[in-house]
């Protein structure tokens, strides 16, 4: 019985000793478009909502016929969702043109909400390797509950390779299109 149990424990020792996930993280754009002047509005960011395969620390994959996979050998440095939540929040503040901007439970308080769907942050593999980033936002007057607006930004790039150096590298490219666009729609609008 002893040897069964030890045959077992190094058996789960070759699983453990196999080379761990390399991690990537996305980045935050430095600058964002001039719309307008700065404000004095505080922005909250939620954590955006997702679909469990996308809210995962893991790189997803779509391949053909819509059947999801992960990108193996690689993972994000956080959920996804609250990956994107900070690179957001981090890109409003690059701007230096709002008085300030934050996170559920930091005490501000707030003028308008920034709530966020993530639609799609994957390689499509079906017909090349292209990449899509799709965050559908809704701006909401945060004293009010009222919606002002909502937009859908999506955002695709073509990866150089399928390893996971150049998907990332896509995918933080795609990424900070999408946050650009963002931007400028709601300092249209705030």
């Amino acid at each position: 019985m002893g040897m069964v149990v030890a045959l077992a424990l190094l058996g789960g020792c070759s699983v453990l000793s196999g080379d761990p996930p390399r991690i990537y993280d996305l980045t935050a754009p430095k600058s964002l478009p001039t719309v307008r002047a700065s404000t004095a509005a505080q922005i909250l960011v939620p954590e955006p909502s997702a679909i469990k395969a996308v809210d995962s620390e893991r790189i997803m994959v779509r391949e053909a016929g819509n059947a999801i996979s992960y990108l193996g050998d690689a993972q994000w440095s956080d959920r996804l969702p609250r990956l994107v939540q900070l690179r957001l929040v981090e890109a409003l503040e690059n701007s230096g043109r709002v008085k300030a901007v934050g996170r559920p439970g930091q005490g501000l308080l707030i003028d308008y909400q920034l709530v966020t769907d993530i639609r799609a942050f994957e390689l499509s593999v079906a017909g090349g390797r292209r990449v899509v980033v799709d965050l559908a936002v809704k701006l909401m007057n945060d004293r009010t509950g009222k919606v002002i607006a909502t937009e859908n930004f999506r955002a695709e790039a073509t990866a150089a390779g399928d390893t996971p150096e150049p998907v990332v590298r896509a995918l933080d490219q795609a990424f900070g299109t999408a946050v650009g666009e963002l931007a400028a729609w709601a300092f249209k609008r705030i």
